[in-house]
């Protein structure tokens, strides 16, 4: 198991509601530490978390989250909020309920505008597999594509289940050679973490990684950040 490259991959990620201050510190603290690729926090957070950092660690954050349903201006202005407030990566929620209704050109052209507003800012999009049929993520990949958000993404790891290896191979068949893929949600051992990276994951949202790192190297026992 390649312990550096599972860390390198991690959005290292704290969203709960009742997160604080300190909670948030902690978690870039332990993100600089073992290297990790981002911090992943709520919008509310990432003016506090970019200046404590210091740029020594990606900011990510979370647009529409976690249900997808707010209007595409009102993502849109959360995207430019969070990156005139120092976010680095985008992740949003697409509008599920427009995807099931069959309205793919308009989950498009939502993606689309987000993509504008983040300029050269990275954009994982977070589809909810586990809300959706395989026809409907089939679609999902290709609408990322053709969008040319940076990532294709899971989950929210706030709804009924996270990633699986099935989703990931599904990914890896139907997604452009351009698009990456991030694994969150339920990624609670190093095991399946190299597996989702085997399987040709890029990022790896979760908050369990450092913790299990820290167990397996006897640092001994870090605060819960999970979600």
């Amino acid at each position: 198991m390649n312990m550096k490259q599972i860390l390198h991959s991690v959005d290292h990620t704290l969203l709960k509601q009742t997160a604080t201050l300190k909670e948030i510190q902690t978690l870039c603290d332990e993100a600089i530490l073992y290297e990790t690729a981002s911090v992943c926090i709520p919008p509310f957070y990432v003016k506090a978390a970019k200046e404590y950092c210091k740029d020594k660690m990606a900011i990510c954050t979370v647009i529409g989250f976690p249900n997808g349903y707010q209007t595409t201006k009102t993502k849109v202005f959360e995207t430019l909020d969070a990156i005139e407030n120092g976010a680095d990566e985008i992740d949003m929620v697409i509008p599920i309920c427009a995807l099931r209704d069959g309205r793919d050109d308009f989950v498009l052209d939502e993606i689309k505008q987000i993509r504008a507003a983040c300029k050269d800012k990275t954009l994982k999009v977070i589809i909810e597999t586990c809300l959706l049929t395989e026809d409907e993520k089939i679609r999902m990949c290709n609408i990322v594509t053709v969008a040319k958000a940076d990532y294709i993404k899971t989950s929210t790891g706030f709804s009924t289940g996270g990633a699986t290896k099935e989703d990931l191979i599904l990914f890896k068949k139907n997604i452009g050679p351009n698009i990456k893929i991030k694994a969150a949600g339920g990624i609670k051992s190093l095991a399946i973490a190299q597996e989702f990276l085997d399987i040709g994951a890029s990022r790896l949202g979760t908050s369990s990684i450092i913790k299990l790192v820290k167990q397996e190297s006897g640092e001994g026992k870090t605060i819960d950040i999970g979600y």
